[in-house]
């Protein structure tokens, strides 16, 4: 499985990077490769076609409705419903109930069908497995002023596990067991964001990775403009015992579930 970053920050686009956006592909037993995303936040489709044609994207796995996580549907919808080369079929959508309402209104200039000709949209069930593809997805609840997931995705033998925006949960331990990536909310900051029910800081991402047992690697990603980085890797490292990577823009990584030859491929790309 082979993921590449699109979007990594924080709340809003900064001015490296648009917001939240992780483009997933994975080959099928027939040797078909599968492209999907997991949220499209704002700023994100612009750096998507860099990587994918849009009509080659199989489906959109939404962590929650805040703009940062999925207001760039409504520019895919365009894409969707207006290309002159011809109407594309719908691209499965998952996400938290009222997804098609909320992106149809956040649009505003929708018929009657309200993207329901673009898309097929579906709510998530806690704990419930989506097949797609050589993809299974399975959402956990977040703790965060919205509805959110965090997803759990496995394909390839691999596991990645993505926080979604979340403070610390009961629900982290079985989204992110034995994960080859945890891709981890690390947007608030020890000592100086004290509110709850919000964000972790590194320190609580690294916290929960460890709690849930057999964490390969540990990822922060959704840190604001305005956080340096290297504190957020400091508030983590202090916790956990290896690497604690930083999302990069741009960078794609391989995830190998056991049994994959690493001699004959690269373990990370630029």
């Amino acid at each position: 499985m082979r993921l590449t970053i699109i979007g990594c920050s924080g709340s809003f686009p900064g001015p490296d990077s648009p917001a939240s956006c992780y483009l997933l592909s994975a080959d099928d037993a027939d040797g078909r490769t599968h492209h999907v995303v997991l949220d499209l936040g704002n700023g994100a489709l612009g750096v998507l076609q860099q990587h994918l044609p849009l009509g080659r994207l199989d489906g959109v796995f939404l962590s929650h409705l805040h703009p940062d996580h999925c207001l760039d549907l409504c520019g895919l919808y365009v894409a969707q419903r207006y290309d002159p080369a011809g109407v594309r079929p719908p691209i499965p959508v998952w996400g938290p109930s009222g997804t098609h309402e909320r992106l149809a209104a956040a649009y505003g200039d929708v018929d009657a069908f309200g993207m329901g000709r673009e898309f097929t949209f579906t709510d998530w069930t806690v704990g419930e497995p989506v097949r797609l593809g050589p993809f299974v997805v399975t959402p956990y609840p977040a703790w965060h002023p919205v509805e959110a997931y965090g997803l759990r995705v496995e394909a390839d033998g691999a596991v990645l596990a993505y926080s979604g925006d979340t403070d610390s949960t009961d629900s982290l331990s079985p989204l992110f067991a034995d994960a080859t990536l945890v891709l981890a909310d690390a947007a608030f900051v020890e000592g100086r964001d004290l509110g709850r029910g919000i964000h972790l800081t590194g320190r609580r991402a690294a916290e929960a990775a460890l709690a849930a047992g057999g964490v390969q690697r540990l990822m922060l990603t959704h840190i604001p403009a305005w956080n340096d980085p290297e504190r957020c890797r400091a508030d983590a490292a202090a916790v956990w015992p290896g690497e604690v990577e930083l999302a990069t823009p741009g960078a794609v990584y391989e995830l190998w579930g056991p049994g994959y030859d690493r001699d004959h491929a690269s373990s990370r790309r630029p």
